[in-house]
């Protein structure tokens, strides 16, 4: 009995310490795995550490080289800046002075400033290897150059409406459609005489260029000589309007050309329909939209109290457009000259307490950044290349075509009493559409990585702009008088 309970208390005794042993045995062998898991999981943990850390680094090294330039390309940038003002606004008053539009000093100004390094005058070098030929400063520059451009188109739309383009009846749409097919024509014409190499698509680059007409210089012109309230002057701003828009679709169909043939296909039939379908389509639907919703959105606006709402929401509304046009393959010039055609008096009806008009409050803005772009366009345009007497044969001949092809839309006026010659003279002017139409072509490249408008043929169409926007205010004037001379003799009375 005893024995018994002897046996029992010992295999009671090895059951327990086997229990015990079992229990500490795996804990300690579970701590020793758990440590051994730690271990793993801290090398991992500092392998992805050291990872990101590198990550990190290399992103803090990329901003704090991105910082470097800024900041290194700062008082460059500020030089550029200074030295554009400067030229733009000398230029544009002497301009001015002497009775022309002041684009043209801002444009022959920007030529002398990008020509410095012909005079080889030793304190100029500096100036002209370490600012104007700086990748940097071009890049800066250029960006302001191209908002220069957008709030430009959006003030020519600011300054349209509607009703003044349907206003002028059938005559200004076919004084439009005659104003651009026929310098198309003759455009073309002129690629395939002085650039028979190149591709179709530069030739009708250069009949785009020859296209438009700047609805901004005659405008100005009428205005000075008080002539605005003519019939002729009415039909010259509305062909003027829809030129540009009838300009900007062939522009679509270029640029889509040349985006086809770089990607190895051909522009067909088709192709070329849905260019000017979504051209034509997105204006229209961008105006229909922009009535609509404008008004509303200007109301709920008028809830907001802090300063420069109108101004803030205005150039919102020119920028989301144009970026809307830029993603259906239209050019953001577009969306921005349709962006402020929408926007009439009667969107800011509800708008109290605004004691200036919305071109007033854009001026200052587009006083800095339109001479930029125009000025910065002169620098472009390389002198030297001038030597070439086939170049200066080439001006000369885009130049012509230019003036005749603006002459036949003078053929769309079927009425006898009024002054044709000087409607087709109003027409003449390229002045700032041409500049940007021809700044797009810089700006595409061919197949092989050429731009489709070469330095030479762009320096070319620079000197066409020019010689068309200065020949128009005298030119105008004169046709003008003539007419009121006629009607005199005539017995008639003038408008």
């Amino acid at each position: 009995m005893i024995m018994g309970k002897r046996r029992l208390k010992i295999f009671v005794m090895a059951a327990i310490v086997s229990l015990l042993y079992t229990v500490f045995g795996q804990a300690r062998t579970t701590d020793t795995s758990t440590t051994e898991t730690k271990k793993t999981t801290t090398s991992l943990t500092a392998i992805d550490a050291e990872t990101t850390q590198t990550v990190d680094e290399k992103q803090a090294s990329e901003s704090a080289k991105v910082q470097q330039t800024a900041h290194h390309a700062l008082p460059k940038i500020l030089v550029t800046l200074m030295l554009i003002l400067m030229v733009a606004k000398i230029g544009g008053d002497l301009m001015e002075r002497i009775g022309q539009p002041a684009v043209l000093g801002e444009l022959l100004f920007g030529i002398i400033l990008g020509n410095l390094a012909l005079f080889r005058l030793p304190f100029l070098e500096p100036l002209v290897d370490k600012v104007f030929n700086d990748q940097e400063v071009a890049i800066f520059i250029t960006l302001l150059a191209e908002l220069g451009v957008i709030l430009l188109l959006f003030e020519v739309g600011l300054e349209s409406t509607l009703r003044e383009m349907l206003a002028v009846g059938p005559s200004a749409l076919l004084v439009a459609t005659l104003g651009v097919v026929a310098p198309i024509g003759l455009g073309f014409l002129a690629g395939v005489w002085f650039l028979p190499e190149d591709p179709w698509t530069v030739h009708l680059f250069l009949g785009a260029v020859l296209a438009a007409t700047s609805v901004g210089i005659t405008a100005r012109v009428l205005k000075d000589i008080g002539r605005m309230e003519m019939r002729e002057s009415k039909i010259i701003l509305g062909a003027a309007v829809i030129d540009d828009i009838l300009g900007l679709v062939v522009l679509a169909v270029a640029s889509g050309a040349i985006v086809a043939a770089n990607s190895g296909t051909s522009l067909e039939a088709g192709s070329i329909a849905l260019i000017v379908f979504k051209a034509v389509g997105f204006f229209v639907v961008a105006i229909a939209v922009g009535k609509i919703i404008s008004p509303g959105m200007y109301k709920l606006a008028t809830y907001l109290q802090v300063r420069g709402v109108l101004l803030s929401l205005t150039l919102g509304w020119c920028f989301f457009v144009a970026w809307l046009g830029s993603l259906v393959g239209v050019a953001p010039i577009v969306g921005a000259f349709a962006a402020g055609l929408v926007l009439e008096d009667a969107t800011f009806k509800d708008w109290h307490g605004r004691d200036m008009e919305l071109e007033d409050l854009l001026r200052p803005i587009t006083a800095f950044l339109v001479p930029v772009f125009f000025v910065y366009t002169g620098m472009n345009v390389q002198l030297s290349t001038f030597a070439n007497v086939n170049i200066l044969g080439f001006a000369a001949t885009l130049t012509f075509f230019a003036i005749i092809g603006k002459q036949i839309c003078s053929l769309g006026v079927w009425d006898k009493t009024l002054n044709k010659l000087a409607i087709g003279v109003g027409m003449i002017p390229r002045g700032e559409v041409g500049l940007i139409v021809a700044n797009i072509g810089r700006g595409l490249k061919s197949s092989d990585g050429k731009p489709i408008i070469s330095s030479d043929t762009f320096s070319a169409t620079v000197i066409m702009v020019v010689i068309t926007t200065m020949i128009t205010p005298p030119l105008l004037k004169w046709t003008l008088e003539r007419g009121d001379a006629k009607l005199k003799r005539a017995g008639a009375v003038p408008e």
